[in-house]
């Protein structure tokens, strides 16, 4: 009884205070409020629009902003702009969600078993980190976009078999430090198994790091994605994502700027709301924050 005490009462102890700080975050609360908005739009959005994303009208090329229904003009093949930006948010923020997902889940089993086994596994696994971190991230992208299929699987894989790594790190240094705790001493000695200490005992322990990680990540996928699909090796069209919205944008700069500004804007306010909710979340979760 009291080790199990002992083992559930750090998750109880930096809840609350977590919740009390993150709320208190104004910027995180800002980076929240706007990533749901933007969440929203994109899904609700296109079905509240008087025009599809595909609808074209040549007739109304080049449209301005707040030309008749046309609320964000209209690109060169007369396309309903404020469709379009939707739909390819939602074609970006479901890469940069899904290749989070996928990066943390890998990242955080091999963080966990290399931190906790220590030894010959952990260097390894952590050997094999290095030698994926050695690489530049973008170079990694471009190479094995350009060698398969481009789609937006593909680009979600591709971009978490980027990303899993620093997840790894960053798992492996908390669950190195947590292993020697009371708690998982305590769950040793009752003679749980070391799969059931891991990922029962020390990797809910371990989530704080993890959580504001995953926020981060997505801030980096969506970029990520951006920038790929504006070089032409990412999402193609007539599927839209922000990036080839950027991408076919680039020749117009002068007499249609509004084509790249509204994706541009679109990826920062996306990328700086995670970013706030990541710092805020570094903030609400550090427990050193308690004795200030």
């Amino acid at each position: 009884m009291t080790a199990l005490a002992v083992s559930t009462a750090p998750s109880r102890w930096w809840h609350s205070r977590a919740a009390y700080r993150f709320m208190n975050h104004r910027l995180a609360l800002l980076g929240l409020a706007m990533i749901t908005l933007l969440t929203l739009a994109c899904v609700v959005g296109p079905y509240l629009l008087p025009y599809d994303s595909l609808n074209i009208d040549l007739r109304a090329r080049f449209a301005p902003p707040m030309t008749g229904n046309h609320y964000l003009g209209t690109d060169p093949l007369g396309r309903d702009l404020a469709a379009r930006l939707l739909m390819a948010g939602r074609i970006s923020l479901l890469v940069g969600f899904s290749a989070m997902l996928i990066s943390i889940v890998i990242g955080a089993l091999v963080g966990v078993v290399a931190g906790y086994r220590g030894g010959w596994i952990s260097a390894v696994l952590m050997r094999t980190v290095d030698g994926f971190l050695s690489f530049p991230s973008i170079f990694l992208v471009l190479a094995l976009a350009a060698a398969l299929r481009p789609s937006p699987l593909m680009i979600t894989v591709i971009i978490a078999l980027t990303k899993w790594m620093e997840v790894a790190r960053i798992v492996e240094t908390e669950v190195r430090s947590l292993r020697e705790r009371e708690f998982v001493q305590a769950s040793r000695m009752l003679g749980l198994s070391g799969t059931h200490i891991m990922f029962r005992e020390i990797l809910p322990n371990a989530m704080g790091p993890i959580i504001v990680a995953a926020s981060l990540t997505v801030a980096r996928a969506i970029l990520l994605e951006a920038y790929i699909s504006f070089l032409g090796y990412g999402i193609q069209p007539p599927l839209p994502s922000w990036g080839n919205l950027l991408n076919g944008a680039q020749q117009y700069l002068a007499s249609a700027p509004w084509l790249a500004i509204i994706p541009g804007a679109a990826i920062t306010i996306a990328v700086t709301s995670f970013n706030f909710i990541g710092d805020g979340l570094r903030d609400a979760l550090d427990v050193r924050n308690d004795h200030i």
